[in-house]
């Protein structure tokens, strides 16, 4: 069971008040020539700190692209993205991503470390070679061992992460993106294999991050329900466009005609 979340609130930035948390331009992609149109196709958007989002749309709509290129994994032909005000490019991306924590599809854990070590592995960004060569220092061990316990999971901190359930290795990843305490956090379809119990608890547990400590929560979906019963807004994407941006209301009316 997930306890209450009481981590500390993430630093916002000085422009909290004034400046969207994300800001999309008239993103455009590359040419796919399997999609035969660019993966990204005019993308304009903007979401304010605190909001919970979910990116939904069909298989191929562009929604993990751009998610990804929030961070800078996407190159891009045309169009800018703020993030707190600041413009990402390759002298700022440093900076932005201490400030958004990402969840990758399948959790991208070290399946053979325990989960301890995963977490900490969020730390690397911000630890040189040299503060890490002889492990990390027993303040950031204590900071893990917290967030393990706040997520329901310190009895599994020194498990193989490969021992765990499919629910558990997801908030190991929450928690590793935790240990950056970033203001915004973005999930790449977060639930996706997870079985309906697994499913809950870590909603749940994104929910709480979002109602308990504000943090800005980003996420890819493909359940039309979950999306209705979590999130605040949709955006939903069609063949690299956006086609709806509003309240999860009425969701299955916005896929009738799409493409993909």
């Amino acid at each position: 069971m997930v306890s209450s979340l009481l981590l500390p609130p993430p630093h916002l930035p000085t422009s909290f008040n004034m400046s969207p948390a994300i800001e999309c331009h008239n993103l455009k992609t590359a040419y796919s020539p399997s999609l035969q149109r660019p993966i990204l196709n005019g993308i304009s958007c903007q979401i304010h700190h605190g909001e919970f989002v979910a990116l939904l749309g069909l298989n191929g709509a562009g929604k993990s692209t751009l998610l990804r290129s929030l961070v800078g994994l996407v190159p891009l032909e045309r169009g800018n993205i703020n993030i707190n005000g600041v413009q990402v490019n390759p002298r700022t991306l440093p900076q932005i991503r201490q400030d958004i924590g990402m969840l990758f599809q399948g959790g991208g854990l070290i399946r053979q470390l325990p989960a301890i070590d995963n977490v900490l592995c969020g730390k690397l960004g911000t630890r040189t070679t040299w503060q890490t060569l002889f492990g990390f220092p027993k303040h950031d061990r204590r900071q893990a061992l917290e967030i393990l316990e706040q997520l329901g999971l310190r009895a599994q901190a020194y498990q193989k992460t490969s021992q765990l359930s499919g629910g558990q290795q997801q908030r190991i990843a929450i928690a590793r993106a935790l240990i950056q305490s970033p203001q915004i956090l973005l999930a790449d379809e977060p639930i996706t294999g997870l079985d309906v119990m697994a499913c809950k608890q870590v909603m749940d547990t994104l929910s709480q991050l979002h109602s308990q400590q504000g943090i800005t929560i980003v996420t890819v979906l493909h359940d039309l329900g979950i999306a209705a019963e979590y999130a605040q807004r949709a955006i939903v994407l069609d063949a690299g466009r956006i086609v709806y941006d509003g309240v999860c209301e009425n969701l299955q009316a916005q896929f009738s005609g799409m493409r993909g």
